[in-house]
């Protein structure tokens, strides 16, 4: 009848008595709506009402720092107005319902994401409202028409983002189409019309799959080190591709690659669909195998030259213009993350008693926590401040004035993060380092809290690189 024996019902603090408190120093809520024990419940008080209710689907959090500022009962924003507050309701209904049960499972057994999830996503067109702003939003009916696509700006974006990041799952979250937010802009951006009348539409259905492809075992960041090539065949109509690439999110399920190849004036980004010569291998990392991360291979793949998106030779304006939304979305699902750590500490210090007193007691844990929170809503501020840039200047503006900017918030974000990460496991004890029971979330996090630090951009050379684009911009005549 319980995991732990008879015993632990028997005992003279369990039998008999009001056992709320000594159930929730051991077991999460979601213990009692497990099908498994919800039948066990024999009956009800009378006259007795529920200290202790689960938030209804949607629900906003009453937990101190567990939601943004804008969220907050109470607070103001000049950032946000009542189109987000609607879309955020039903965006968080739908991670609730929808999302949040099949990342659970998925993350455990490492299948890829449910077809029905990315099916109900397109439904509401969350997968084209994951690129941005933008044409291809034209035309389309966003959330049930909640959201016109003209008004649809960053704070939507960023609102989707961050109630995906609430599953909790980092596998699971890669795997619900990461590689579509990344690897399909350049071709909405560089490719031909005649190429992305074929290929989106059913990209944006959830039906066909795609990944972006630039890293190899020989290069990361360093773009110029990268060893795949494509060669003109002598009719000059198709490439030959030949090369590998590593750590490619969700390629292990693509059905196009957004590739970097060395050509021979250059670098050039050509769409590769999965053909003959192309094989991808499962890699095993940190998180599930959700997230669908792949070695490729290719190997003398024939590509047609309608394939090239931006100029022969040019592949890294296409590469440059496609990093700042791909760092900005990890700094959303990064303070997001930070953000469901803070609420299970939070939580954990209040319900748990050491000495015969609240964990929360404990000058040292104060300390922690508030070290996480001005950790939490520093990152989530300076987001939203870049955001409001991004909403207000043109994408020049952006890649002129926000790349530096971008690389330090996500240098900010994922070194904060390892950081709250540490600390969580320290507040949760042998619970934080254990897979599942009360600190799951935590141990979870800390295994998988590293991946944001590295993917798209290492710590190090984003911050090198604000600081290159301050030093072009240093007046002349300054002087101490």
């Amino acid at each position: 009848m319980h995991p732990g024996g008879l015993a632990v019902l028997l005992d003279e603090d369990v039998a008999g008595q009001d056992a709320t408190e000594i159930f929730y120093s051991l077991h999460r809520q979601e213990v009692l709506l497990k099908p498994g024990y919800v039948r066990l419940q024999v009956g009800v008080l009378e006259g007795e009402e529920p200290s202790i209710v689960p938030l209804a689907p949607g629900a906003i959090s009453k937990v101190p720092h567990a939601e943004p500022t804008w969220l907050t009962p109470g607070y103001y924003s000049p950032y946000f107005k009542d189109s987000h507050r609607k879309f955020q309701g039903a965006m968080r209904k739908f991670v609730d319902e929808i999302v949040y049960p099949d990342g659970q499972l998925r993350e455990a057994d490492g299948k890829r994401v449910s077809q029905s999830v990315l099916d109900a996503m397109a439904a509401k067109e969350i997968h084209a409202m994951r690129l941005g702003p933008g044409k291809h939003l034209k035309g389309r009916v966003l959330f049930d028409g909640l959201v016109q696509p003209e008004e649809f700006d960053y704070f939507h974006e960023l609102i989707i983002t961050q109630e995906l990041a609430r599953v909790g799952v980092r596998g699971y979250g890669d795997g619900l189409l990461a590689g579509m937010v990344i690897g399909l802009p350049p071709v909405l951006n560089f490719g031909s019309e005649e190429l992305k009348a074929r290929i989106v539409p059913d990209i944006l259905a959830g039906k066909k799959f795609i990944s972006l492809a630039i890293s190899e075992a020989f290069a990361g960041s360093d773009v110029a080190g990268l060893k795949t090539t494509a060669v003109l065949t002598e009719d000059k109509k198709h490439w030959i591709v030949n090369g590998t690439k590593k750590w490619i999110t969700n390629g292990t399920f693509s059905d196009y690659f957004t590739v970097g190849c060395r050509t021979e004036g250059g670098f050039t980004v050509i769409l590769v669909e999965r053909s003959e010569g192309v094989e991808t291998t499962p890699i095993k990392t940190s998180y599930s195998p959700a997230a669908g991360t792949a070695f490729i291979t290719f190997d003398n793949v024939k590509v047609p030259v309608g394939n090239t998106l931006g100029p022969v030779d040019g592949g890294l304006i296409v590469m440059l213009a496609n990093f700042n939304h791909e760092r900005w979305v990890m700094c959303c699902s990064s303070a997001r993350a930070q953000r469901l750590v803070v609420e299970e500490c939070m939580k954990w210090c209040a319900q748990r008693k050491v000495f015969g007193r609240p964990l929360v007691s404990q000058a040292v844990i104060r300390a922690k926590l508030a070290n996480m929170i001005s950790r939490v809503e520093s990152a989530q501020n300076w987001l939203e401040a870049v955001t409001y840039q991004m909403n207000n200047m043109s994408y020049k503006q952006q890649s002129s004035n926000l790349a530096g900017q971008i690389g330090f918030l996500k240098k900010y974000c994922t070194s904060t993060a390892q950081d709250t990460a540490r600390d969580a496991v320290q507040v949760f004890g042998g619970r934080g380092i254990t897979k599942t029971g009360m600190g799951r979330f935590i141990e979870h996090y800390h295994t998988t809290v590293t991946f944001d630090s590295l993917l798209g951009g290492a710590e190090d050379v984003l911050g090198d690189l604000g600081v290159r684009q301050a030093m072009r911009k240093m007046p002349s005549d300054a002087r101490l």
